[in-house]
């Protein structure tokens, strides 16, 4: 069974798709379309993409093999979070002190563009301000704290750093021992999110096409040819934005990337006091552990709890019940809660967890591998390569310069041997 299979079954019992109107929808690409870009790949930054390029002028076209913000765009734990899924440490030892700092910054505004795009296109998306941090452990919670310190000191990060005797003022939970808050930070419904900027760049003026998958993709002199099964597009530019779900188009980036499954469920509706007081800043969530859980109120008084993770793509079992059993042991206030909602999808990370962006020739650009953390960056990395697109690339660049390797054991070991390595991981996190 491949692992868009699994994410198809999985997308029909999304809490976000219940309580989100998608609208009319997009016909499919028919004919023979001349464009400045074209776009691959109907999520966010794809959407984001267009939304930047229609914004300076340039005819845009594109094409989503499904519905706009289909996969993890419109199926993710809506945590709109500072930095990468990498560590700071990381970024510094590839491109430096300076243009780490470059990069933190460039994380920073990806969550103002998102507080921005709320506003100027009126997107209701249940946005709330907000983040927390936790460690299971005072081993873990003295690492954060010694991050925490760091990055105020190096990069000027402004964070409330949560003692382990101050910890019940932010969450009613006897599992955490220490964290940070981050105001900046916050949630917000994704599919909400995502559909608003898809009918902000369906004003714009661009071609979007939904149901249209790609079949083939040329480059030559002048540009780039993009067939689909009915028609193709001819244009000066183009960008691939489909992440794990460009398979065999782009070879030489698959293998740079593993597509890792990651589910959630939303409970039932909870009493609003209750609710409020597991988490009486109603941040986000999320600990310190490599394989971690992350989890948030939603704004109708419900618990949306994410966390089990499949490195073998295939869907856990019971898979409902055993993350009400992990929501539990978090709040065993919930113990008598029942969930309404399970769903998944799969995220596209890198070996290193940094985000993956480049060229495939001087008109083919690429976005990918942001494993994880691509909320508020997707946004941040559109509006990136429309700057390239446009002439100039110095941010673009800065991203480009990370270095990437493949997952070892090639197409048919490199899942086992993930799997594997995740097992050291789960185990290391329980010994804290």
């Amino acid at each position: 069974m491949s692992f868009l299979s699994i994410d198809r079954d999985l997308a029909r019992d999304s809490y976000y798709a219940a309580t989100a109107q998608r609208g009319r929808g997009f016909s499919a690409l028919s004919g023979s379309v001349d464009t400045d870009v074209a776009i691959v790949g109907g999520g966010l930054a794809g959407l984001s993409a267009a939304l930047e390029l229609a914004g300076k002028g340039f005819k845009v076209t594109l094409l989503e093999a499904k519905e706009v913000a289909w996969g993890a765009s419109g199926r993710n734990g809506g945590q709109a979070i500072h930095g990468l899924a990498c560590d700071q440490e990381t970024i510094e030892g590839q491109l430096g002190l300076d243009d780490a700092r470059r990069v933190w910054a460039m994380s920073l505004e990806a969550i103002d563009l998102i507080r921005e795009r709320i506003a100027t296109y009126q997107i209701d998306c249940d946005w709330r301000d907000g983040y927390l941090g936790l460690a299971t452990t005072p081993g873990k919670a003295k690492d954060l704290d010694d991050w925490a310190e760091r990055m105020a000191r190096v990069y000027g990060a402004e964070f409330t750093r949560i003692a382990p005797n101050e910890v019940q003022r932010w969450i009613d939970s006897p599992r955490y021992k220490g964290g940070i808050h981050d105001p900046r930070s916050g949630h917000l419904h994704p599919l909400k999110y995502a559909l608003g900027i898809a009918a902000a760049v369906d004003r714009a003026g661009v071609k979007i096409h939904e149901n249209t998958a790609v079949t083939a993709i040329e480059q030559h002199a002048g540009g780039v040819r993009i067939q689909t099964a009915q028609g193709e597009v001819r244009a000066r530019q183009a960008l691939l934005a489909g992440n794990v779900y460009l398979q065999g188009m782009a070879p030489q980036l698959e293998e740079r990337i593993m597509p890792v499954g990651t589910y959630i469920v939303c409970s039932e509706p909870i009493d609003p006091a209750l609710c409020d007081s597991l988490v009486p800043s109603r941040s986000a969530v999320c600990d310190t552990n490599f394989v971690l859980d992350y989890f948030r109120p939603t704004n109708d008084h419900r618990m949306l709890y994410g966390g089990r993770v499949s490195y073998s793509k295939m869907t856990p079992p019971n898979l409902a019940e055993s993350m009400r059993q992990r929501m539990a042991g978090t709040f065993p206030q919930l113990a008598n809660t029942k969930i309404q909602f399970a769903w998944g999808g799969f995220v596209d990370i890198t070996m290193n967890r940094a985000p993956d962006f480049g060229r495939l020739g001087p008109h083919l650009y690429y976005l990918q591998g942001f494993s994880g953390h691509g909320l508020a960056l997707t946004g941040l990395a559109g509006k990136l390569v429309a700057e390239a697109m446009n002439g100039d690339a110095s941010r673009f660049d800065v991203f480009a310069r990370l270095k990437h390797h493949a997952f070892p054991g090639g197409r048919w070991l490199r899942t086992p041997a993930l799997v594997l390595g995740m097992a050291w991981y789960r185990l290391r996190d329980l010994l804290g």
